[in-house]
C-alpha cells in the first residue's frame, strides 16, 4: 500500500488557521487532500493534525484524519506517527498540507522512483528559469550526481559556475529548485525521525541534510511544475488568482 500523509497545523505566525481558509468555496487542506486522492499511484490518503477543528473540517468532507502529538518539532515526525498505524503500507509520501495545486502526476513520478530496490527516499525537483529564485534564500536547491541522487541541498545557488558571471548564470540553466514532497519506504521512516539534528542542518536549516549526513541517499525525480506553497496572505490572493486563470 502506498500512503499519504498530509501534515497540518493549525498554528501559523504569518497565517494563523491555514489549512482552514478558503480558495474559491474550497478550504486549502481539502484542495491539498482532492489532489493527492486523485492520484493513481496512491491508495490511501490521510490528514494527519494537532488540531480538533482541522480533524473535524477533514471528516466533514469524508476525509480520513488523525490526531497527532502536538510537540513534533517538524512534519516528518508527525508523519512517522501517524503512518505507524498502517503497518501495511510499504511507501509513506509527505505532501504538505499548504500545497493546493500538486500535481498527482509528479506524485506518480515520486513513487516510480522506488522501482528500484535500492532507493529508501525520494523527492522532487525542477529547474530553475528565473533569476530571483535563482538567488533568493528561500528557493532551495539541489545538486544532483549522475544517477539522479541528490549530492547537496542548499539556500545558496549550487552548483557555484566558476567560469560564467553570476549575472549569466540564469542562462546556464544548470541549477534546480527543490520542490518540497518526499517519500519514504515505510520501514525506513522510524529510523530517520530518530537521527539526531546536525550542524550542518541547523546552519542550513534544511531537515533533508540531517539524511545526507547519516548516509541515506535521496533519489530525486524531476517534477512537471514547482506548485505553490501558501505561506502569507499574498500566496492566497495569488492562489486565488490561480484558480481563477483555470
Amino acid at each position: 500500500m502506498h500512503l499519504a500523509v498530509i501534515p497540518a497545523r493549525y498554528a501559523s505566525t504569518r497565517l494563523p488557521g491555514k489549512p482552514l481558509l478558503l480558495l474559491k468555496g474550497k478550504s486549502i487542506i481539502r484542495r491539498v487532500y482532492e489532489r493527492v486522492d486523485s492520484c493513481a499511484a496512491i491508495d490511501k490518503v490521510l490528514v494527519a493534525t494537532d488540531d480538533r477543528r482541522i480533524h473535524e473540517h477533514v471528516a466533514s468532507f469524508g476525509g480520513a484524519c488523525v490526531l497527532t502529538d502536538k510537540a513534533h518539532r517538524n512534519g516528518t515526525s508527525r508523519v512517522a506517527e501517524a503512518a505507524a498505524a498502517y503497518p501495511g503500507a510499504k511507501l509513506v509520501i509527505n505532501v504538505q498540507g499548504d500545497e493546493p495545486f500538486v500535481d498527482p502526476v509528479d506524485l506518480e513520478r515520486l513513487c516510480a522512483c522506488f522501482e528500484d530496490p535500492g532507493t529508501d527516499l525520494a523527492t522532487l525537483a525542477h529547474p530553475i528559469t528565473n533569476e530571483r529564485a535563482l538567488l533568493s534564500p528561500n528557493v532551495v536547491k539541489v545538486a544532483l550526481a549522475e544517477s539522479g541522487k541528490a549530492l547537496y541541498f542548499s539556500r545558496h545557488a549550487i552548483p557555484y559556475l566558476r567560469d560564467v558571471p553570476v549575472g549569466r548564470w540564469i542562462d546556464e540553466r544548470k541549477h534546480l529548485q527543490h520542490v518540497g514532497i518526499y517519500a519514504f519506504r515505510a520501514a525506513v521512516l522510524p529510523a530517520l525521525v530518530k537521527l539526531p539534528t546536525t550542524d550542518i542542518e541547523q546552519q542550513e536549516s534544511l531537515e533533508q541534510l540531517r539524511w545526507l549526513g547519516a548516509g541515506y541517499a535521496i533519489q530525486v525525480a524531476m517534477a512537471g511544475s514547482i506548485g505553490m506553497g501558501i505561506d502569507t496572505p499574498e500566496d492566497l490572493l495569488a492562489a486565488e488568482a490561480m484558480l481563477a486563470k483555470e
